[in-house]
């Protein structure tokens, strides 16, 4: 059984910092690619970073390059997301998903997702 659990979101000032993590287990080797994405309230959800453990490469939107960093842990089943620099419209329940490859983080396209956690930046 496949299991995504994220955790580390919590309320932020702006220009604040949070670490993110996603704890993965039940995936088999071919699904490489773990993404995080968020849903702010009255919007669509988007895709903001993924990493591919074949190569270690990762991905990132634009609106978060230089801010947000995908990285995996050592034990390999953990992917975090640090985010830096945060701001108010970063404010969103943020969720971590797993499929074959990273191209499908742009369509939202993955298969297995996590329930989510909520980042609030706010003053």
């Amino acid at each position: 059984q496949v299991q995504l659990v994220e955790s580390g979101g919590g309320l932020v000032q702006p220009g604040g910092s949070l670490r993110l993590s996603c704890a993965a287990s039940g995936l088999t080797w071919d699904y490489r690619a773990i993404a995080w994405f968020r849903q702010a309230p009255g919007k669509k959800r988007e895709g903001i970073s993924c990493i591919d453990s074949s190569d270690d490469s990762t991905y990132y939107r634009d609106f978060v390059k230089g801010r947000f960093t995908i990285s995996r842990g050592n034990d390999k089943n953990t992917v975090y997301l640090q985010m830096n620099s945060l701001k108010p419209e970063d404010t969103a329940v943020y969720y971590c998903a797993a499929d074959m490859a990273c191209s499908y983080y742009l369509t939202l396209d993955f298969e297995f997702w996590g329930q989510g956690t909520q980042v609030t930046v706010s003053s």
